[in-house]
C-alpha cells in the first residue's frame, strides 16, 4: 500500500497539466495512467488548434479558452515549443449562414476578444488565395494558433516528474473507495491511499462503484483525412466551411506542412463524397495524397469540473470537448486553486545555498546577496561597488576579513582574473601580482 497526498487519474493532456501545476507545491503526488505512455488521448496528427473563445456559444467555455490560450502561449515560449499563430477563416457558400457570422462577431466583441473581424471577398482571398470556394463574407480571427499538443503534454509531464511527481504507467484503475480521511484507489497492479483524488478518466470509474450523475453528454464524431505536403494549392491556416447547423468542414495546415481535413456530418458519406466536400476548401486533392484517416469523438456540450464532492477530497473532469487541448491548462489552474483552498498547501521554495554562506560576519552579508549585487542591472563591477550595494566591509573589521572573498566572487561572476579586479577605479587594482602561481590566493 502506497500513500500519497494527491492521486491524479489519467495521463492525458489534462492530467499532465494538473500534475505540472500541483508539482509546484509541497505535497506527495502520483499520476496513474493505464497506457504505456502519457498523452495517448491526443490525435495521431500531432497538430492541434488553439482556439480563442470566439467560436463557442457557451460563456464558460469561452472563458476557459481565453485563459487556456494565454497560458499555452506562455508555456510554449517557456518550453521552447513552436506556437504557430496562423489565424482562422470561417466561410460559407450558403449566404443564409452570414447572419451567424455577425452574431459570433458581436459575441466576441461583448466578451472582450480582440482580433476578430468580419471581412469581405478581397480580404478573404488575400489571406487564403487558394480557397476552392467563392464566398463574399467571412469571420476572421487573428488569434488562432497551431501547436504540437504531444510536445506540450510531455513538457508538462517532464517538469512534473522533475518536481517529484511519481508517474505510474501501465496501471489501470479498477476501483475507488472512500476510507477514513481519504480514498483507496485500486489498480490492476497496486493499491494506493490518498487524501485527494483528481479523476480525469472516463465516467466508467466512480466512487464506491456508484453511478455518478452528470448532464447528458451529446457525442459528436469528426472524420479526419490527412493529406501529405504534395497538395499543390495549400491552405496557410485554419479554414472552416460552415455548411449548415449539422455539417461543416475544417482544414488545418499541419506543422509537418501537410493538410488535415475534418468533416462533421450527421449523414454517412463515402470517401468520394468526403473528398468532394473537402474540395470546397482544399482544391487539387487526390486519394493518392492521403496518408492517414481516423475518427475522433468529442462531446458537444463542453467539459465540466465536477467539484460536488470536493469536501470529501474528490474532483472529476468530464467531457471530451474539441477544444480540450486549449482549455487543459485553464482546467489545471482551476483545480490548483481548489486544491490550495481545500488542502491548505504551500508552494515549494527554491533554496539558494549561497544565501546561507555568510561572507561578512560583522553585518551578516551572504554570498547570495553579493552575487545578486553583481548580476543585477547596472550591477557592481568593483569592490567598492559591492560594498555600497550590500553594506559588506563596513563593520568593525573594516573589510579585513571579507575583502579577499569579495575579490574572488567578483572574479568568478565576471569571468576575470583576480588580478584584474579593482577597488573603485581603473587605476586601483587591489592585487598587483602573485608570489607563486597557485590556483588560490
Amino acid at each position: 500500500m502506497m500513500d500519497y497526498d494527491v492521486l491524479i487519474l489519467g495521463g492525458g493532456i489534462i492530467g499532465c497539466a494538473v500534475a505540472y501545476e500541483l508539482s509546484k507545491y509541497n505535497i506527495n503526488i502520483a499520476l496513474i495512467e493505464k497506457d504505456y505512455d502519457i498523452a495517448n488521448d491526443l490525435s495521431c496528427s500531432n497538430t492541434a488548434v488553439i482556439y480563442d473563445g470566439s467560436e463557442t456559444h457557451d460563456d464558460i467555455m469561452c472563458e476557459l479558452e481565453k485563459t487556456g490560450r494565454d497560458l499555452i502561449e506562455k508555456h510554449c515560449q517557456k518550453f521552447n515549443i513552436k506556437y504557430n499563430k496562423v489565424g482562422a477563416l470561417r466561410i460559407s457558400s450558403n449566404q443564409a449562414r452570414y447572419n451567424m457570422f455577425d452574431i459570433m462577431h458581436k459575441n466576441a466583441r461583448q466578451r472582450g476578444i480582440e482580433g476578430v473581424h468580419i471581412i469581405d471577398h478581397n480580404e478573404i482571398y488575400n489571406i487564403e488565395p487558394n480557397l476552392g470556394i467563392n464566398t463574399n463574407k467571412a469571420l476572421y480571427s487573428e488569434n488562432i494558433a497551431l501547436i504540437s499538443p504531444y510536445n506540450l503534454a510531455v513538457s508538462y509531464a517532464e517538469v512534473a516528474a522533475d518536481n517529484g511527481v511519481n508517474f505510474r504507467l501501465e496501471e489501470e484503475v479498477i476501483d475507488i473507495k472512500n476510507i477514513s480521511k481519504g480514498f483507496k484507489v485500486t489498480t490492476n497492479k497496486n493499491k494506493f491511499t490518498c487524501k485527494f483524488v483528481i479523476n480525469t478518466i472516463s465516467n466508467e470509474i466512480s466512487i464506491d462503484n456508484q453511478n455518478e450523475v452528470y448532464s447528458e453528454i451529446r457525442n459528436k464524431k469528426m472524420k479526419y483525412i490527412l493529406f501529405n505536403q504534395e497538395v499543390q494549392n495549400n491552405i496557410n491556416g485554419v479554414v472552416i466551411n460552415d455548411i449548415d447547423d449539422d455539417t461543416f468542414i475544417i482544414n488545418i495546415s499541419t506543422l509537418s506542412k501537410g493538410n488535415l481535413i475534418g468533416i462533421k456530418s450527421n449523414d454517412y458519406l463515402s470517401l468520394e463524397e468526403e473528398l468532394e466536400l473537402s474540395e470546397s476548401i482544399l482544391t487539387g486533392i487526390k486519394k493518392e495524397l492521403i496518408t492517414n484517416m481516423f475518427t475522433e469523438t468529442y462531446s458537444g456540450n463542453g467539459m465540466c469540473i465536477d467539484d460536488s464532492n470536493i469536501k470529501d477530497g474528490y474532483i472529476k473532469v468530464t467531457g471530451n470537448h474539441y477544444a480540450k487541448i486549449t482549455i487543459a491548462p485553464a482546467i489545471a489552474l482551476d483545480i490548483e486553486e481548489k486544491i490550495k483552498i481545500n488542502m491548505n498547501i504551500t508552494k515549494k521554495i527554491n533554496l539558494d545555498k549561497r544565501y546561507g554562506n555568510i561572507i561578512c560576519s560583522c553585518n551578516s552579508i551572504s554570498e547570495g546577496e553579493i552575487v545578486d549585487s553583481i548580476r543585477r542591472p547596472l550591477g557592481a563591477r568593483t569592490v567598492e561597488g559591492v560594498k555600497r550595494r550590500t553594506g559588506i566591509g563596513l563593520g568593525s573589521c573594516n573589510g579585513s576579513y571579507c575583502n579577499m572573498k569579495i575579490i574572488k566572487i567578483l572574479a568568478r561572476e565576471m569571468n576575470k582574473s583576480v588580478l584584474s579586479i579593482v577597488d573603485d577605479s581603473m587605476d586601483s587594482k587591489v592585487l598587483v601580482g602573485r608570489i607563486k602561481e597557485f590556483n588560490e590566493i
